[in-house]
């Protein structure tokens, strides 16, 4: 793994909105415009680093449906915040027919440095972003400065073939509708249903869009309702389930709940058991059923432990994203006040920094499988919405 230098090309910022990343520059707290697709700078892998992290992967995502089944059969749902009755009931029947139920994509965040193994930072695996620039953008770049160069990068072939092959699984002779939230004022979640719904296509699925805003019920049939009044019976969203439960309609979402039985009326993709997995209380669970996992850092939920005098940890939100409340205690620092939310503390393992760069691996699954990585960078050692997206080469 290295990092390198290189010229953009000279009209980088059109090609990539061409390509689907509208959003190319960040607004900084100074009022100044940056780059996001950074392509001043790229990655290089060697290919027995990528199947290496490829095996991670899949071992992961194994491991981490194993600490989903154990927090369901052991009755801990609790441990992650979640204790509404209802929604623990969803979720529970949700995890045990999942095999009825569409499950597509979701994303690793990792550690790693190019000389050891690589660490598990949290998984994304209910509303993961970043996907068009992996997908699309980081793709056509290689093609244009490295032709002939490889990427891990299957992801769109995976996504195509994931709603093909879990075609079936949908409520027949209605489309599938894809929804983001309108106070998306980037256009990330925008593009990135944008692109998912694209893939449905290809994969020959009838589609339809609107905003989770434009959800409409209708108190007579006790249904929902697209924007044109039909029965809304299928729908990606890229929205969470811990909003989608507590939003205003967040009722009328369970009591119609499809999961899998044929007997509620709305199926929503992601599935409700895929909570479980985007919930940092999952990283102490992982380290509570395999301790001294080479690709696992130390967490706890009931407080930062001996980690606070040792490594160092880092305090989590249980249901935070892109950075936000995540704090940093090196060893020896003083307690900090308690957290008004829950938390995870996971030992502290500081982004390899690389030309002072702060660097986070996102790796793909798309159905079950490793599909592909996405690099982002930042200036310290949170990886927030200032990080950048820098694309990578198998050389």
């Amino acid at each position: 793994m290295e990092r390198h230098t290189i010229a953009p090309r000279p009209d980088w910022q059109q090609i990539v909105e061409q390509q689907g990343v509208i959003y190319p520059l960040t607004r900084h707290p100074d009022d100044s415009l940056r780059p996001y697709w950074d392509e001043s700078a790229y990655y290089s892998f060697s290919l027995p680093e990528v199947e290496a992290l490829e095996e991670t992967v899949a071992e992961l995502h194994a491991m981490c449906l194993a600490a989903a089944g154990h927090l369901v059969e052991h009755d801990r749902l609790a441990e992650l915040g979640i204790t509404d009755p209802r929604v623990v009931r969803a979720v529970t029947e949700a995890w045990h027919r999942r095999v009825e139920l569409p499950s597509i994509y979701g994303r690793f965040d990792l550690r790693y440095d190019g000389t050891g193994p690589a660490k598990l930072l949290e998984y994304n695996a209910d509303t993961p972003t970043s996907l068009v620039e992996a997908a699309s953008a980081q793709w056509f770049w290689m093609e244009d400065r490295f032709p002939g160069a490889d990427q891990w990068n299957s992801l769109h072939e995976r996504l195509v073939h994931a709603w093909r092959a879990q075609a079936k699984l949908l409520p027949p002779g209605v489309p599938l509708h894809f929804a983001h939230s309108s106070a998306d004022e980037l256009g990330e979640d925008l593009m990135t249903v944008a692109y998912l719904k694209e893939t449905a296509e290809q994969a020959g699925l009838d589609t339809d869009w609107l905003t989770m805003e434009e959800i409409g019920w209708d108190t007579l049939s006790g249904r929902f309702v697209d924007n044109r009044l039909r029965f809304i019976r299928a729908i990606f969203k890229l929205y969470p389930w811990e909003w989608l439960t507590t939003d205003s309609f967040g009722g009328h979402v369970l009591d119609t709940l499809d999961n899998g039985g044929g007997t509620g009326s709305t199926l929503w993709i992601e599935p409700a058991w895929k909570m479980l997995l985007s919930n940092k209380a999952l990283l102490a669970i992982l380290w509570e059923l395999y301790p001294d996992h080479p690709n696992l850092l130390p967490a706890h939920l009931d407080g930062p432990r001996d980690l606070a005098d040792t490594t160092g940890y880092v305090a989590k939100p249980l249901l935070g994203r892109e950075g936000d409340g995540v704090t940093l205690h090196p060893p020896g620092s003083p307690a900090p006040p308690e957290p008004e939310d829950l938390c995870c503390y996971q030992a502290l393992a500081p982004l390899p920094a690389f030309d002072g760069n702060h660097v986070v691996l996102g790796a793909w699954v798309v159905d079950g499988e490793p599909a592909g990585l996405g690099i982002r960078e930042s200036s310290g050692l949170i990886t927030d919405s200032y990080a950048r997206f820098v694309p990578h080469v198998i050389l």
